[in-house]
């Protein structure tokens, strides 16, 4: 157990970031699973819109990867041009 004030000040810092970067993992998760469930183009259109927005905030928040942006980015236009 920490003793420093420091040290349990980035503890408690560390659970808040932690919780709130895994709600936005969560929050990617369902959202592309929603756009790779849809099988009308212009439904998916709409979806995909929200989608890279998402995933666009999220990297610049630095909760994922700038590269792993854009494979996903790739991934879902990938999916709708195949519609």
């Amino acid at each position: 157990m920490a003793h420093h004030k420091s040290a349990i000040k980035r503890i408690k810092t560390n659970e808040k970031s932690r919780q709130r970067n895994n709600h936005y993992k969560s929050l990617m998760k369902s959202t592309l699973k929603s756009v790779f469930s849809t099988t009308e183009k212009e439904a998916a259109e709409g979806k995909m819109s929200g989608a890279i927005s998402l995933l666009d905030k999220l990297a610049s928040k630095g909760i994922i990867h700038k590269n792993k942006a854009a494979n996903q980015k790739s991934r879902v236009a990938r999916h709708i041009n195949s519609l």
